[in-house]
């Protein structure tokens, strides 16, 4: 017989998807028939499994070891989690009992792509676990997860669900748009006014890139023009650059560096969408190596959550940047 005690960060889902978790190897069949059969219980007692699960909860199997063992979700290869652990934390910028919100560096992927990499994704595991807020048997059962994502090479507000409920709540306000997302960035050009834009994107798959279209062509898939918004206001303009506070207002993939590059306003260290010659330059003269943007400010939904506001500052990056190109020539 195995016992497990329901954590808080394993509460809110049904009784099913706990062990379809737990018993990650086992048929839904079997689970269904080892409830009906009352070798698997909740509380004492019989279940059905649409039951919602609370912190505390006590879940019963009465199952062989050779029956758990077989069915049981596998561990991970040894010494991961002992990795993660180790790995360098990243800044947080909140942190209640359901969320965690870092500052991920330009240079990091949000989350892992192929086997062997190390994204935001395993440091944030890392700290959870050096917390003591998971443990390595509880991560068998929910594992926390980041909500939001930021391309590689931008940086900035990163939010991971600690619990299921965080989780939840998360990924329901991204979904329906109730978290207003702001960014910062520095783009060729000088702006000395505020808009708001509006356009299609189309998405080219095989080379990972966007275009974006003012006016929708006569025949069109609707399912491969997606409407954007983005709406922006400069923050410093001077010597033929700017940073701007840009409100992505839809959140498309590229949409911000695309959009802005769309009306003669690239993001500076851009490889995809910026200007060639201006990141030769930053390259060159300040070792800039990833472009310019920074997922800067979120504003929460009173409801669901205990923080209303979070902000991250900007890189070094973008003070060196400003210092650098103010400076007298004869001093450069």
């Amino acid at each position: 017989m195995r016992e497990f005690q329901i954590q808080k960060n394993e509460a809110g889902q049904r009784f099913d998807k706990y062990l379809k978790k737990l018993l990650a190897d086992a048929p839904g069949s079997f689970i269904y028939k080892m409830l009906r059969k009352k070798n698997i219980t909740l509380n004492g007692k019989k279940a059905d499994g649409t039951e919602q699960l609370a912190a505390g909860d006590a879940v019963k199997l009465f199952l062989s070891d050779e029956t758990f063992l077989k069915f049981a979700k596998k561990e991970p290869e040894s010494g991961v989690y002992d990795r993660m652990k180790r790995l360098k934390p990243l800044p947080v910028v909140y942190e209640d009992e359901d969320i965690l919100v870092v500052n991920k560096p330009s240079g990091m992927l949000s989350q892992k792509s192929a086997e062997g990499d190390i994204s935001a994704n395993e440091h944030i595991l890392g700290y959870l676990l050096r917390e003591g807020d998971v443990t390595e048997e509880m991560l068998a059962v929910f594992r926390p997860s980041i909500c939001n994502r930021l391309d590689r090479n931008t940086s900035g507000l990163l939010t991971a669900g600690k619990t299921l409920r965080g989780l939840q709540e998360l990924s329901r306000a991204f979904r329906e748009r109730t978290v207003l997302k702001y960014y910062r960035c520095i783009v060729k050009g000088e702006i000395a006014e505020s808009s708001h834009l509006k356009g299609w994107l189309l998405k080219d798959e095989d080379k990972n890139q966007v275009q974006v279209v003012e006016v929708l062509p006569g025949t069109f898939d609707a399912d491969r023009f997606l409407p954007i918004e983005t709406e922006y206001r400069p923050v410093r303009a001077e010597v033929g650059y700017t940073e701007l506070e840009v409100h992505l207002i839809t959140g498309r993939s590229h949409q911000i560096r695309a959009h802005l590059a769309s009306i003669g306003h690239p993001v500076v260290g851009d490889v995809k969408y910026g200007d060639r010659g201006v990141n030769e330059r930053f390259r060159k003269e300040l070792q800039i190596k990833s472009q310019m943007l920074h997922a800067y400010r979120m504003v929460f939904p009173a409801e669901n959550f205990s923080v209303r506001q979070i902000t991250a500052p900007c890189g070094a990056e973008f003070e060196r940047f400003w210092n650098y190109v103010t400076m007298p020539t004869s001093r450069r």
